[in-house]
């Protein structure tokens, strides 16, 4: 199998999660941005990761391809055969990529808009050190309109949201170990994948391991969470 993805891609660590899960192993091509985007839709139809090929067949989508690799290698199960319990799973699937994934990917961009070691490590590997030393340079104040201009900006209200969000999730994990039921799921990935945004895991390597989001990678209330988040990675093999 090959998964082309994007290293820092939370829907590609997903899909990794997924593979580690399940035993599983595949060759990862990172796609360069612009010109790699371009191949990847002559292969796939669409120019976002992830997407594996595996044999003929090429899905993409972080959800689809966890499918795919469910149906194709049942064993560990990731989706409980309880009709009620696989609802709820793929209900905070869902949640995770959508709400969570969104505020995620908004404080991550500012955070890395204010902290010139966040952004370089952010960027692809195969970013010239040239321009990693301008990028590096930037003042936070020029960068800051570049976060308005993509529309990336978390605004007071949906930060509230997203630190509310956060530390129910902290509460839900504080005295179980998985989000539903006794097994590792899909909806455990999903939301694993997503917090490595807001606090890189030591997987992630120097300089990116333990660094994120500032009022959230550091906030007290959610050490249970990242807690969790680290158990979760070390099970899958991903610590």
């Amino acid at each position: 199998m090959d998964l082309h993805q994007f290293r820092h891609s939370a829907f590609c660590e997903k899909v990794r999660l997924v593979l580690a899960a399940k035993g599983l192993e595949a060759n990862l091509l990172e796609v360069t941005p612009g010109l790699g985007q371009i191949e990847l839709f002559r292969l796939s139809g669409q120019r976002q990761v992830p997407v594996l090929v595996d044999g003929g067949e090429v899905i993409a989508d972080s959800t689809a391809i966890a499918l795919h690799l469910e149906k194709r290698h049942p064993l560990p199960a990731l989706l409980p055969a309880d009709a009620r319990s696989r609802a709820r799973v793929l209900l905070l699937e869902d949640w995770a990529d959508t709400a969570l994934a969104s505020g995620a990917r908004q404080a991550l961009l500012q955070a890395a808009a204010a902290d010139p070691v966040l952004r370089t490590a952010l960027l692809p590997e195969a970013t010239p050190d040239p321009l990693r030393r301008v990028v590096a340079a930037l003042p936070a104040g020029l960068m800051a309109p570049v976060s308005e201009a993509v529309g990336e900006v978390l605004a007071p209200c949906e930060a509230r949201q997203l630190r509310r969000n956060l530390e129910q999730l902290a509460v839900l994990v504080a005295d179980q170990p998985y989000l539903e039921g006794d097994r590792l799921s899909l909806a455990d990935l999903a939301v694993v994948a997503q917090l490595s945004l807001l606090q890189f895991p030591g997987s992630a390597g120097a300089p990116l391991a333990g660094r994120g989001v500032e009022g959230l990678a550091d906030h007290p209330l959610l050490a249970t969470l990242f807690s969790w988040r680290d158990r979760v990675l070390a099970e899958v093999g991903r610590a």
